[in-house]
């Protein structure tokens, strides 16, 4: 290749209109641009966050019990301000706050029956009284008109009456921390599951500490005398408190509280 091919000479320059023609941008119009690209950014990830709060919500991947007195779901969503007064006023600590994984649910309130039921123990419905917006509807006035769901007998096989079995110890384990409101022992003062032993011929604990009466009833399977089995027969009046979920000795409980009810009204209301 000849000397002239390699000079720096033999690269062509661009003409003065060339280089006029480039398009240059002011110092303005990039901080407009890289304002609108900030602006889109963060509108797409208000977006994003929105969906992500809202999916937990509308599959009801948390299918929680609510408090006695809770609105249809949708309403008492949009009614509940998590303000936590029903959480302080439940002498048996029966009601949480959800986290921060149920998107747009997060703190609001809900009991986990397993864990701990609502036992009545305060007989005046003190988180309806508590509630400052109606979440928790004040049209309530005595336990026996809550519906927070219904009990159903969910493994029969495992169920000590269903096999003619009785019971004898404490309901849960020693490490239970859960509390109920024992008649018997003190009308006003709940008392450590754990530390209260039964002993009975045919198992009928979720009968004997149902705080609603008629709500459920032991039966018989069959009318041989020598049958001992007896099946759980959950009636109309049940309120869904959870406590025959609650007292259930069994692992896991054989009857357990269903919120289908609730679902099905809740979408009832928005037809």
């Amino acid at each position: 290749m000849s000397a002239k091919n390699d000079s720096p000479e033999s690269v062509p320059e661009r003409s003065n209109a060339e280089i006029r023609q480039t398009p240059k941008l002011s110092r303005r119009e990039l901080e407009r641009r890289r304002l609108l690209i900030r602006t889109l950014g963060l509108g797409v990830a208000a977006v994003a966050a929105g969906l992500v709060g809202w999916y937990p919500v509308y599959r009801r991947l948390f299918d929680r019990l609510r408090p006695p007195g809770a609105l249809i779901e949708h309403h008492f969503l949009a009614a509940c301000i998590k303000c936590g007064q029903c959480v302080q006023v439940c002498p048996v600590q029966a009601i949480k706050l959800a986290d921060g994984d149920e998107g747009y649910g997060l703190g609001t309130p809900y009991i986990d029956a397993r864990a701990q039921a609502c036992d009545f123990s305060c007989d005046a419905v003190q988180c309806v009284l508590a509630c400052p917006t109606g979440a928790l509807s004040h049209e309530i006035a005595t336990k026996e008109e809550v519906k927070i769901g219904f009990a159903r007998l969910a493994r029969p096989e495992a169920c000590l009456a269903m096999q003619g079995k009785g019971f004898k110890g404490a309901a849960r384990g020693a490490d239970y921390t859960g509390l109920h409101r024992y008649v018997e022992i003190d009308r006003w003062d709940p008392v450590p599951i754990a530390s209260h032993p039964y002993d009975v011929e045919v198992c009928d604990l979720c009968v004997r500490e149902c705080p609603i009466r008629g709500a459920i009833t032991l039966e018989k399977v069959s009318d041989d005398p020598g049958d001992h089995r007896h099946m759980p027969v959950v009636h109309e009046a049940c309120v869904g408190c959870g406590t025959c979920e609650m007292i259930c000795p069994t692992e896991p409980a054989a009857i357990v509280i269903d919120t289908a009810m609730r679902l099905a009204e809740d979408k009832e209301s928005r037809a």
